[in-house]
């Protein structure tokens, strides 16, 4: 059995308990970082969640505008998940958004168009699944920003996607984690996608630098609202945890703070 100290995130997001239906299913979860901070190791350990719960309804549908699949694959496989294998079962969607959305000049689909199809290859992704699996699929977005770069700078085209993505949450009961670099936004007006999905969020997943400066044993904190917590009794109220983290290289150590030696 792990070390408890291991599952403080699992905790925070109520997938310490073995429920069914999923505790994420039909939850829109937002992960923020920054420069100093990075959160993608939160979005590799929840897609290694996902495909490793007790449900083998689980399937995963990956936008990746940031990373190959090689370079997930192999960050994942230190982990104890192999993509490629969970692909071939039909668990495990990986679109390349950067052949997707911008394969050639002359022949690709961008802006407005190309989301319109990216909405409609996910819809039929998810139709395509068996009966079981439809209400048991997460949507899983690495790098919001760059959205908007491959709409081209138009925040209502990611704007209209993200509020069809938001429509599956609502009537298939799929989940949606995204993860979004805020610092980026820190010398201009935030962009009107991420203020609206900031309101559609039901978790809110944010890594920071320590605020005491740089620690050798110590990568940062995590700070988790998650709204509508519902626990292993069944009542629901807004929980918010905070703790530390360190990365390292086959797994991720939480410890609250002080708690270490």
């Amino acid at each position: 059995m792990e070390n408890r100290a291991l599952n403080l995130l699992d905790e925070a997001l109520g997938l310490d308990y073995q429920t069914d239906p999923w505790p994420l299913r039909g939850k829109v979860v937002l992960i923020e970082d920054c420069v100093e901070t990075s959160g993608c190791f939160v979005l590799h350990q929840l897609l290694k969640c996902t495909l490793s719960s007790q449900s083998p309804n689980n399937t995963v549908i990956f936008l990746a505008f940031s990373h190959p699949l090689s370079h997930y694959d192999r960050i994942l496989r230190k982990l104890g998940c192999n993509l490629v294998a969970q692909r071939e079962n039909g668990r495990f969607f990986f679109f390349d958004m950067l052949k997707l959305l911008c394969p050639d000049e002359k022949e690709g689909k961008t802006g407005k168009g190309g989301f319109t199809a990216l909405y409609w290859k996910i819809q039929n992704t998810i139709c395509a699944l068996p009966e079981n699996n439809k209400n048991h699929a997460t949507i899983m977005i690495d790098d919001m920003s760059l959205m908007e770069v491959a709409a081209h700078g138009s925040s209502d085209h990611v704007l209209d996607f993200m509020h069809y993505c938001h429509t599956l949450t609502s009537e298939l009961g799929c989940s949606l984690i995204t993860l979004n670099h805020e610092d980026i936004y820190t010398s201009m007006e935030r962009p009107t996608f991420m203020l609206q999905t900031k309101y559609l969020v039901d978790v809110l997943i944010k890594a920071e630098p320590l605020a005491t400066g740089l620690a050798a044993d110590v990568h940062g904190q995590l700070t988790v609202l998650n709204r509508d917590f519902c626990n292993v009794k069944g009542s629901s109220k807004n929980k918010i945890s905070n703790f530390h983290f360190k990365v390292k290289e086959n797994s991720v150590e939480y410890f609250y703070p002080g708690t270490r030696t």
